[in-house]
């Protein structure tokens, strides 16, 4: 089962069984442009900006960061959240902040949607602040802010845990607002 509807194949941005290096570098430099120069341009045209905005709590950040870029390549699973198992996108989340952080929180993507917090525009979001994605007030989709407009997340059956454009037709079309969960 999916989080999205359709049957649209995103194709990832890579597959690397070692994900190691290419990750934490990934990490360093999303996290380094946090405060500095404006994020690059892809080939297509940005529909926000994505002005660098520096975590609250830059250490607690990057070791997120570094364990859900880690993550990348790991299979989904519907229910999943444990990198033996496989993750769907809630399992993800919950499993990379109580990892990383001893953070515990809600299991389902509606749910982390409601978690007290402050609710983030596009053009503020900071490395480890959650995304969601949905439609008329539904939220079925969930994952990690890293930087650039970029975020890491487990979107479907079949597929693997994998970094994706906010900026994406999908992804856009269904963003449904961010959360702050690192203060």
């Amino acid at each position: 089962m999916a989080h999205y509807p359709g049957s649209m194949h995103i194709t990832p941005v890579f597959r690397i069984r070692s994900w190691r290096l290419p990750a934490m570098l990934l990490a360093i430099a999303a996290l380094s442009a946090c405060g500095s120069s404006p994020p690059k341009q892809g080939p297509r045209a940005s529909t926000q900006n994505y002005s660098p905005v520096r975590p609250a709590d830059p250490a607690a950040a990057s070791s997120v960061l570094m364990r859900a870029l880690g993550l990348v390549g790991t299979p989904y699973r519907y229910g999943g959240n444990t990198p033996e198992s496989g993750f769907d996108c809630s399992g993800l989340v919950t499993y990379v902040y109580r990892d990383m952080l001893a953070l515990n929180l809600p299991r389902t993507s509606r749910e982390l949607a409601a978690v007290q917090g402050p609710k983030i525009a596009p053009e503020r979001l900071a490395a480890g602040d959650l995304v969601f994605f949905g439609k008329r007030g539904n939220v079925w989709h969930v994952g990690i802010y890293v930087g650039e407009g970029r975020f890491v997340h487990a979107p479907s059956t079949g597929g693997t845990v994998r970094l994706d454009s906010l900026d994406g037709a999908y992804w856009r079309d269904h963003y449904s607002g961010a959360k702050r969960v690192l203060h």
